[in-house]
């Protein structure tokens, strides 16, 4: 089947209609990495490289900074909600908050700016919403990092119009308590970890999360039970039960620093931390990025939750989210997306790149 044909220079809104009509669930965008590449590849002001379902397109025109622009071509699975459908200003379909609008509102401006007062770099990228080793940024950092090389980095996660600088570190652990097994008609002769995992509840709820104040952004942290695994029989007084935890903290705080927080949290129980992966910094002081905080109307806040910023933040980028559509939307059947949102957002990014 030909790739299909993808008008950059058309209306932002009409251009994510027919990005959420090309399917591109993780592991499948080839369809929309070919009409992706092939529209940029048109673009004579632009270099183009494809490195497997990415799409990296840069200008080279010796200005004094770099901007990169970067937006996922992927979705999590569809939900009965493709084809795109339009009801007055909304559009719905999987993809039109996360983040097929943000991906148009970039390739629109690929298209219409040929000669922008700082030089761009997009990067178009695959398989974000799966495991990290197969996201596009993985490899495009080990095998071409000089793509990734900027003074400001712009993701285009849906932010519902606003700039939402950095982002929260999260940590996944267990917590597991441990007793003594016993027939549970002689419950004494045991000791039930089940029951002693109230400790571990009672903490949590009891955690005082703090509230962090960064570039005039304010991140508040939190620890929260996400899961608990226990029990061995109906007649058996359990010897094990395991509490999973999720921490979501503050910027300011290294993987270790967090890690050691949930140990001294829990001296008594055995941690295992699972997975961790640090925040960014909302690195508002750059000048880049405080010149885009004032383009956007001067105003940012703290982005809740975690996000590919924090990858650019890695390599020394100040990084911020600034997409159409509301994040609590993104991976819901329900999913929308208003199209004069895009529009607005589209024009704030092109006087801003432009200027």
């Amino acid at each position: 089947m030909p790739a299909a044909r993808l008008d950059l220079r058309s209306d932002p809104a009409q251009l994510t209609a027919t990005l959420v009509d090309i399917p591109s669930v993780s592991g499948t965008e080839g369809p929309i990495a070919d009409a992706v590449e092939a529209a940029l590849r048109a673009l004579p002001h632009l270099q183009v490289q494809r490195l497997g379902n990415s799409v990296l397109a840069r200008t080279d025109l010796g200005r004094p900074t770099r901007i990169m622009l970067a937006g996922h071509l992927d979705t999590v699975p569809i939900a009965d909600n493709v084809p795109s459908r339009r009801d007055g200003d909304i559009l719905h379909g999987c993809g039109t908050t996360d983040m097929k609008s943000g991906d148009a509102m970039l390739l629109h401006l690929a298209a219409t700016l040929p000669d922008p007062a700082r030089d761009l770099t997009f990067v178009f990228y695959e398989c974000e919403e799966i495991e990290y080793d197969r996201n596009g940024l993985t490899r495009i950092q080990a095998e071409q990092p000089q793509w990734l090389a900027a003074d400001l980095a712009i993701l285009a996660e849906p932010t519902n119009g606003n700039v939402e600088a950095g982002c929260q570190g999260t940590l996944s652990a267990t917590v597991t308590v441990r007793g003594r097994r016993s027939h549970s008609a002689r419950s004494w002769l045991g000791d039930n970890a089940i029951h002693k995992t109230g400790v571990v509840m009672d903490r949590l709820a009891a955690w005082d999360a703090r509230i962090v104040d960064i570039d005039g952004c304010q991140y508040r942290e939190g620890l929260n039970a996400v899961g608990i695994t226990g029990g061995v029989a109906g007649n058996v007084i359990p010897d094990e039960c395991t509490v999973r935890v999720n921490f979501r903290f503050a910027p300011d705080r290294s993987p270790d620093e967090a890690a050691t927080t949930l140990v001294e949290l829990f001296p008594e129980f055995e941690v295992t931390v699972l997975d961790v992966a640090a925040g960014a910094l909302p690195g508002l002081s750059a000048p880049a990025a405080a010149e885009f905080v004032v383009a956007a109307g001067g105003r940012a806040q703290a982005k809740f939750g975690w996000t590919d910023v924090a990858r650019f933040a890695a390599l020394g980028i100040p990084a911020v989210n600034y997409g159409p559509g509301d994040p609590s939307l993104a991976h819901t059947r329900e999913e929308h997306v208003s199209m004069s949102q895009i529009r607005e957002m589209t024009d704030v990014l092109r006087r801003f790149l432009a200027g």
